[in-house]
């Protein structure tokens, strides 16, 4: 396929990686102080990226990776995506690029 005849998915939605720690909390039937605990983590370390007000560093993903199984890099490949397309909307609302905004990030109440 011709390079310029190509279109790619610009979804109209972010989700956190804070909102896949948090179906994996629900599904393993833990909670974020009980994760905070496995990762020797302050609860309030784990709410924040949870609600996606922290960002997931290197170091919390090898925790996040002993704490629930997944490897480390796919905790930093989520942060990474989370941020690019974070900067992506906010370029594109400083366009004034009515046709794909306003992109909305997803990320639920916390129970912290």
């Amino acid at each position: 396929m011709d390079a310029d005849n190509t279109t790619s998915f610009v979804p109209d939605y972010i989700v956190s990686p804070g909102e896949t720690i948090r179906e994996f909390l629900q599904e393993l039937g833990m909670t974020q102080a009980d994760l905070a605990r496995r990762m020797g983590r302050p609860e309030s370390a784990i709410s924040q990226i949870v609600n996606g007000k922290k960002r997931i560093e290197p170091e919390t993903a090898l925790q996040l990776e002993r704490a629930l199984g997944m490897t480390a890099g796919f905790w930093a490949r989520l942060e990474a995506n989370y941020r690019v397309n974070l900067a992506r909307q906010r370029e594109r609302l400083a366009a004034g690029d009515d046709a794909t905004a306003p992109v909305s990030t997803t990320s639920k109440g916390s129970a912290a």
